[in-house]
Order: structure tokens, then C-alpha cells, then sequence
């Protein structure tokens, strides 16, 4: 397992739509593992592989939150097929946008159908934490950031900070 670089905003690879991930073969499997070992190191709750650079259609979660305990999963080709209508607010934040955390209106519900890593079709519902970090995920899939969420003013003084930070690291 390899912890490999995170792409950060604004990095343009993070709006780019992933592809679908296609027969599940040892590559993808390595790459579930490397996205787990590199979402533990963050640390972080939820990475989308376009977050390490990979345009595929990967998802790996941990919501456990006893200390010493893990309960990695892994989601391809994840898609999302009921959402409740009640939403949930969490102050959400990502690993792509470090030090950034705003406050975002999900669907509190959702019952999401995905592949697992021996290929079979699986369906969960999913409530709370779990729940909202699925979309967050399935967000980064579609090229789409926790930040589009907020006001156009906060999105944009993010935006600008990360742009700044690119040019200064570049120089």
C-alpha cells in the first residue's frame, strides 16, 4: 500500500467527471487500498480517487470513530437512487481543501447502489455522517466540491485564497 499526494484546489483534475470504473482488476483493487492508506494518513473520513489524481469512478469511507477501530469500505461506480427529503447540516470539510470547513444541507437519507471489490452490485442506506459523506464523495465524481454548496462570495474568497497559496508555492 503506497500513501499517495493529494490533489488541492485549485488544482483543475478536481472538477473533471470520473469515468466508470469498468472490470474490477488488480489495478483497481491497489488503488482502493493506496486511497485507504492515503484517507487514514490524511487523516480524513472519506476520499474520492480524483483526490489522488485517478479519473475513476472509486470511493473509499471510514465513518468509524472509536479510537483504534476501522471499518474501511470501498464503493465503485457508486451511485446515489433515493435521497430522503429531510436534510441534515453538517460543517463539512475535505481533504482537497484543507483548513476549510463550511456548514452544507444534504439530503439526511440516501440509499446508494455500487460495485464491490469482488464485482457484485450492493445497495445500503445510509443516514447521518455516513449518509453525507457518500454525496460528498459522489460529489468529487462528478467534478463538483463541498464548496460549490456554499454562497457564491464564500466559494469565490476560497477560491481565491487556494489560487494565491498555488502561485506563491510555484514561485
Amino acid at each position: 500500500m503506497t500513501i499517495r499526494p493529494l490533489v488541492i484546489l485549485p488544482d483543475a483534475r478536481l472538477r473533471l467527471p470520473s469515468e466508470p470504473v469498468g472490470p474490477v482488476t488488480k489495478e483497481i483493487r491497489t488503488l482502493a487500498e493506496d486511497m485507504l492508506e492515503t484517507m487514514y494518513d490524511a487523516p480524513g473520513v472519506g476520499l474520492a480517487a480524483i483526490q489522488i489524481g485517478v479519473t475513476k469512478r472509486v470511493v473509499t469511507i471510514d465513518t468509524s470513530k472509536e479510537e483504534g477501530s476501522r471499518n474501511p469500505q470501498v464503493f465503485l461506480d457508486p451511485e446515489i437512487v433515493w435521497a430522503s427529503e429531510e436534510t441534515r447540516v453538517y460543517d463539512e470539510g475535505c481533504l482537497s481543501i484543507p483548513e476549510v470547513y463550511g456548514e452544507v444541507a444534504r439530503p439526511d437519507k440516501v440509499r446508494v447502489r455500487f460495485r464491490d471489490l469482488d464485482g457484485a452490485v450492493q445497495e445500503i442506506e445510509a443516514a447521518g455522517l455516513l449518509a453525507t459523506c457518500i454525496q460528498h464523495e459522489i460529489d468529487h465524481l462528478n467534478g463538483v466540491l463541498f464548496i460549490d454548496h456554499l454562497s457564491k462570495l464564500k466559494r469565490d474568497r476560497i477560491v481565491k485564497k487556494f489560487t494565491k497559496a498555488a502561485k506563491r508555492d510555484a514561485a
